[in-house]
């Protein structure tokens, strides 16, 4: 699992001074949501909702951090066949490195949510 740290751990809280928040948000489809809430020259963070099921293949450009809101556990298959599962815990956090492509399954029957905090 060279992409993703698993250890997840609680998460004390923290403050981003530096920009007003972004409104920007990716329309609620079958893949769910993917909200930016503020953005400046170092960091993105965004609020993340995976539905239960396929959430679709994508990139990650940037590496991040991501903080759990609502748990549950997250399944991640890889272009090369790979898979690993993830079950994942409120407020515990995880860090992934830029250029991963990954497509995330929710096997689940809720919402899990997660803030990304993506490093610029």
């Amino acid at each position: 699992m060279p992409a993703m740290h698993t250890h997840f751990t609680g998460f004390a809280g923290g403050v981003v001074i530096g920009a007003a928040p972004v409104q920007a948000q990716k329309p609620a489809t079958a893949a769910g949501t993917s909200k930016v809430v503020f953005e400046n020259a170092r960091v993105r963070v965004k609020d993340v909702t995976f539905p239960p099921g396929v959430t679709g293949m994508h990139t990650h450009d940037l590496a991040h951090v991501g903080v759990v809101i609502q748990g549950g556990t997250l399944e991640f298959k890889y272009p090369d066949g790979k898979s690993e599962t993830a079950k994942l815990e409120a407020g515990g956090v995880g860090f992934r490195d830029a250029n991963v492509t990954h497509e995330p399954v929710n096997p689940g029957k809720t919402p899990v949510r997660v803030i990304e905090v993506e490093l610029k």
